[in-house]
């Protein structure tokens, strides 16, 4: 059974395996800046427990834009209760446990999170081959994102919460 929960500071190295696993060197977080997230917004970091292990995560701040800024993935800010939107910054699932609805398990609790705390919409950005994915978990790909983050083109995806 999957049990989502905030992360911890001794999740890190597992969740480290699993960034390193799941995006580029380019596009990779760096171990201080999850530690800092975990941190800093504990409740916006959750990541899908099987037991001790760690399978999955999501990871983003609240945020008063409707789309992500490079800024964001270099330094990171406690949640301001009156920002609109819940961002993604890194959602990424273990090869070991893929194909199992754990990211979209970790979507849905982040939505549960975001409405409570009365967020607009969920906002992130992503490679043109994870559009269809987003798009089946309810999001919007409203159009190329401004990003230059890893030298990569980015798509903005936009969940509405209300």
């Amino acid at each position: 059974m999957t049990l989502i929960q905030p992360a911890q500071p001794q999740d890190l190295s597992q969740i480290m395996t699993i960034e390193n696993a799941g995006f580029s060197p380019a596009e990779a977080a760096t171990e201080a800046s999850m530690a800092e997230r975990i941190q800093l917004i504990p409740d916006t970091f959750l990541v899908a427990k099987q037991g001790k292990t760690v399978a999955g995560y999501v990871v983003g701040p609240a945020f008063d834009q409707r789309y992500l800024t490079d800024a964001l993935f270099e330094k990171s800010t406690p949640n301001t209760a009156g920002d609109a939107y819940q961002t993604v910054l890194s959602l990424a699932v273990s090869p070991l446990h893929r194909h199992e609805g754990i990211a979209g398990q970790l979507l849905e609790a982040l939505a549960v999170v975001a409405f409570n705390q009365h967020r607009e919409a969920i906002t992130l950005t992503c490679l043109e081959k994870l559009v269809p994915f987003y798009e089946s978990h309810g999001y919007v790909n409203e159009g190329v994102s401004a990003s230059s983050h890893a030298g990569e083109t980015w798509y903005n995806l936009v969940r509405p919460l209300n």
